[in-house]
């Protein structure tokens, strides 16, 4: 996957030239004609997303350029140009200027939270340990419990064996990935690889390959591989997702309902299936966008987030009590098992 990646990066240079290269003047109009170019060119979900909600590009360019004028301000331009990303409803889409950064979060705001930090901690109790990011505990019904917030922050393959080796004793473990916004893919890959003996395929990525919405290299096949000379989890796992799991963390829940263990509870995650691309406007403004998308193993796209295969909210009683019902579910699916 690794090697993937960077095939793919040096792919993305080779077929685009930068923005600023491209004939547009630093106006108005010129920065948003770059903009607009740019996600008609090198976006990856354009068609996908006309047959989920019916976008249209092309409307989309006559709505907002009606909304310039020559002598509008750079925090005017930057409200049409990141009122006009929002219309691709990706949280991987970010404007960036001096003054602000444009984010798209209705994949989240609309859904409950379904992660309390302060319940959480009642779980954790006083005497949890934490390495590289991780906080694990064994709960008091013998079942292992790991939050990982965010895969920005990197695991070594020793802190994951010393974390395993000390969870061993437990009939069971929870994974908690809730809140978590993503980060590096490969420590998606690299965690994956403790919950499986044999190479499991767990989807497919493609690569933009020219301008056209539609143009794409051909489905490369994208395997976990189990982790070797590593502590390897043997027993039933419970991954807990919520609609803040995005990115790398969605991707983690895709390769994680591929082993034959584990078992997805909690909220649909907030998705985020495509590789991301940076570039930048005539007025240096720098634009961040999906490029490349990534689906499971039937082909399925990921972008708009994984159902988990046991769906439960946080009720408003157990909150009331100190109690994380999707731990509680987890907890019994686990021992059921």
């Amino acid at each position: 996957m690794k090697k993937k990646i960077f095939l793919y990066l040096l792919s993305l240079c080779l077929f685009s030239s930068c923005i600023t290269e491209d004939i547009h003047d630093n106006t108005p109009q010129g920065n948003f004609d770059a903009l607009w170019q740019a996600i008609d060119t090198k976006y990856c979900f354009l068609d996908y997303k006309h047959e989920e909600y019916g976008l249209d590009w092309d409307e989309v360019y006559r709505r907002y350029s009606n909304r310039l004028t020559d002598d509008m301000t750079k925090k005017q331009l930057f409200q049409v140009l990141a009122e006009m990303l929002e219309e691709l409803r990706d949280g991987h889409v970010n404007l960036v200027s001096a003054h602000e950064i444009s984010q798209y979060r209705e994949w989240y705001d609309q859904y409950p939270t379904n992660f309390i930090d302060t319940i959480q901690r009642i779980y954790l109790g006083k005497d949890y340990k934490t390495t590289a990011g991780i906080k694990y505990q064994v709960l008091e019904d013998n079942i292992g419990y790991i939050y990982y917030g965010s895969f920005s922050n990197a695991i070594g393959e020793s802190n994951l064996d010393e974390v395993l080796n000390e969870l061993s004793i437990c009939d069971g473990l929870i994974l908690d990935i809730r809140n978590n916004g993503g980060g590096l893919l490969t420590m998606s890959e690299t965690l994956a690889a403790r919950f499986t003996n044999e190479r499991v395929l767990t989807g497919y990525l493609r690569y933009k390959t020219g301008p056209g919405h539609n143009d794409f290299s051909s489905p490369e096949p994208v395997y976990v591989e189990p982790a070797t000379d590593r502590v390897r989890w043997q027993k039933p796992v419970a991954v807990l997702t919520n609609r803040h799991a995005f990115s790398s963390a969605n991707d983690f829940a895709n390769k994680m309902r591929q082993m034959p263990n584990a078992i997805l509870i909690g909220d649909k995650t907030g998705g985020g299936s495509g590789l991301p691309f940076s570039s930048e406007l005539p007025n240096g403004w720098s634009i961040r966008f999906s490029a490349s998308p990534i689906y499971d193993p039937e082909m399925n796209h990921l972008e708009f987030g994984i159902e988990p295969d046991i769906k439960v909210n946080m009720t408003s009683e157990d909150m009331q009590r100190g109690i994380d019902t999707i731990i509680e579910t987890a907890r019994i699916q686990l021992k059921k098992k």
